[in-house]
């Protein structure tokens, strides 16, 4: 009973915070730390990203950590992706159950924007000098079956951007839930990701000269992108060796307009998966459209490596593609 009455408590407390601070055109692009909402892994981008009630692993780390608490033994995850405008983006993850306890577990995602020239008021040509500015994010873990039909789950991340001679710092945290009643393969899930305080930029970088006086502007500081997500899934074919899945999400962003993201994902023998999704949001310009990818997984002796690909439409940008690779044992 005390567990039914906290998550109602969280899921009003969710839908309050939605309403309050719901996103609008006004305020697209006055958010920072944009690359906690960069997506990763093969299998949720297929999806269109709906995959809030039906993940598990490590994917539920970036997804909805509550999914952690569906798997056994331990996985490890990564993923590269060649992202728009010659931008890298890596991500490694481990997770472990642990008997009693629940499951652990860490993340990395480190995005290389590549090197730039430097520019200032005085050289608009560039002064010679070369910067690499990176973006990383490193996550803790923790998740649980709370009863035989919830599971909990919460992230921890912390957030680094380094522009030349500039940083800012910052924490972010997740909390999702996963409710399944072993009914007719429906599944719900709910999670509230990249909630935190403010960031602010930091260094040399800002120090000027005026009239041979040193000077430092005031930098202002950013919002993370929250958002509040829900989710659905429903195993609509489970016969012999085929099983499908149809799965949705509503995503209500903070500093973006609302979208909504499904996917659907074909299953042979639990080993070879076809997968294909979408998402949308009226938002002008948006950058996500169709997506499609697939999936085989081999076992050797108790340990399983699965091999998957997705290939996404990118709107302004070439289309996008994710290569991953995992590990359970």
């Amino acid at each position: 009973m005390k567990y039914k009455s906290v998550i109602l408590i969280l899921v009003l407390l969710a839908v309050c915070l939605s309403t309050a601070y719901a996103g609008s055109d006004r305020r697209i692009g006055t958010a920072g730390a944009q690359e906690l909402r960069i997506p990763v892994g093969a299998r949720g981008t297929a999806l269109g990203g709906g995959i809030t009630a039906d993940v598990s692993g490590v994917d539920a780390m970036f997804y909805n950590p509550a999914g952690l608490a569906n798997f056994e033994g331990t996985e490890a995850m990564f993923s590269h992706q060649p992202y728009i405008a010659d931008i890298k983006v890596n991500f490694a993850g481990v997770a472990t159950s642990v008997a009693d306890f629940g499951t652990i577990g860490a993340s990395a995602k480190v995005v290389s924007i590549g090197d730039m020239v430097e520019t200032t008021e005085d050289y608009p040509d560039g002064t010679g000098r070369i910067y690499s500015p990176s973006l990383s994010v490193l996550s803790i873990s923790y998740a649980k079956a709370l009863t035989y039909n919830v599971s909990f789950g919460a992230n921890a991340k912390f957030i680094s951007e380094r522009i030349f001679e500039v940083s800012a710092t910052g924490t972010a945290f997740d909390v999702g839930f996963i409710y399944n009643p072993k009914w007719h393969g429906v599944k719900l899930g709910m999670a509230i990701m990249n909630y935190g305080p403010e960031m602010k930029f930091n260094g040399d970088g800002f120090n000027r000269s005026l009239d041979r006086r040193p000077v430092r502007p005031e930098n202002a500081a950013f919002d993370l992108p929250s958002s509040f997500i829900l989710g659905m899934a429903y195993n609509a074919i489970n016969v012999e060796k085929n099983s499908a899945t149809i799965s949705g999400n509503f995503v209500s962003n903070n500093y973006s307009q609302d979208n909504w993201q499904g996917g659907l994902e074909y299953l042979y023998d639990g080993k070879y998966a076809l997968r294909a999704g979408y998402n949308y949001s009226k938002q002008n310009s948006y950058l996500y459209g169709f997506s499609a990818g697939a999936g085989v997984t081999l076992s050797f002796s108790g340990t399983d490596i699965t091999f998957e690909y997705s290939w996404n439409q990118t709107d302004v940008f070439d289309n996008t593609q994710y290569f991953t690779g995992k590990i359970h044992f």
